[in-house]
């Protein structure tokens, strides 16, 4: 039996519905949010959805493109983004996320989080009483992945069955493609030396796959995952907070791992090449790819704003 919470905040936590890896949304569900994502898209004013409501932005760590998308986002919503630092919050100075979540849940009618441990979203979910979106952490980025599936969906019509290829490491970028791809029943090839692999988000994927036909499969061979694939997808191979011995171990087991033209004649003659950003041209990925006719990376930045404002809408009104 269900115990509901005694506390109001914590009953209507349990009442409220969050975006935390994209397991959240059915499969009909997102084929709804990409529709509404491409309708926003034609015409960026044509919704007031958060009109007269306020939304919080909470960033632990620097941002351009989540910023930018998601403050920009809630302003043509018509509501108000109340844009939090991590260093402006008494999260930074030992505040719980349960206190910070009873807090917030009062004064605003969504916050979404820009965290490093998930743990910490989680439990901002647990006790808020307004939805709580991932904006991103360490094992997780569904925003970037439901911006992905709108450039693939523009680019090539149905996702089911199409074909994406991700290679490099096996972080939340990865994670978050094989739960939201294998929901909207594509082929995710997820490439990664052994010790990035991402084997611990498998079984989170299994119930997409049952549900739309989805697929997923791991590989340390890049060729493999390439082959045949409509979109080949980079990401960067050094995280904030790798100290320089770290990252010079991590370019050295990544470099067979590099989206160039080699890699990328393994897959469709009319394959994209996406990368969520920021890029190190030269690294994971060649300039001649990221700035190349081939590359819809500027269209995954773009449709990062219209992706959120489909979830704002779906969330908060």
């Amino acid at each position: 039996m269900v115990q509901v919470p005694r506390e109001r905040a914590e009953y209507a936590a349990f009442l409220t519905r969050h975006f935390l890896t994209g397991e959240e949304l059915t499969g009909a569900e997102l084929d709804a949010l990409l529709d509404r994502a491409t309708e926003l898209k034609a015409d960026r004013l044509a919704s007031r959805a958060l009109a007269d409501r306020s939304v919080a932005l909470v960033f632990e760590h620097p941002s351009t493109r989540t910023r930018v998308s998601f403050e920009v986002g809630v302003n043509e919503l018509g509501g108000h983004p109340v844009v939090l630092r991590g260093n402006e919050l008494q999260l930074s100075r030992g505040e719980s996320p349960r206190d910070t979540a009873l807090v917030l849940s009062r004064f605003v009618h969504a916050i979404c989080v820009r965290a490093g441990p998930h743990a910490v979203v989680e439990e901002l979910a647990q006790y808020s009483s307004v939805p709580v979106v991932n904006m991103l952490t360490t094992d997780h980025h569904p925003c970037q992945a439901l911006a992905d599936l709108l450039t693939l969906r523009e680019r090539f019509g149905d996702l089911e069955g199409l074909k994406l290829a991700y290679v490099g490491d096996g972080n939340n970028v990865a994670h978050s493609l094989m739960v939201l791809g294998a929901k909207a029943g594509m082929e995710v090839a997820v490439a990664t030396p052994a010790r990035l692999s991402p084997h611990h988000v498998v079984g989170q994927v299994a119930g997409a796959h049952a549900e739309r036909g989805g697929r997923v499969t791991i590989t340390q061979d890049p060729v493999a995952a390439a082959d045949g694939a409509a979109a080949l997808y980079a990401d960067v191979w050094v995280s904030m907070g790798d100290d320089q011995s770290t990252a010079e171990a991590r370019r050295e087991m990544l470099a067979p791992y590099q989206l160039d033209g080699e890699l990328l004649a393994h897959a469709r003659d009319d394959a994209v090449v996406l990368h969520c950003l920021p890029a190190h041209p030269g690294e994971e990925i060649t300039e001649e790819l990221l700035y190349g006719e081939r590359s819809a990376v500027w269209d995954q930045a773009e449709n990062r704003l219209h992706a959120q404002k489909a979830l704002l809408e779906l969330l908060v009104s």
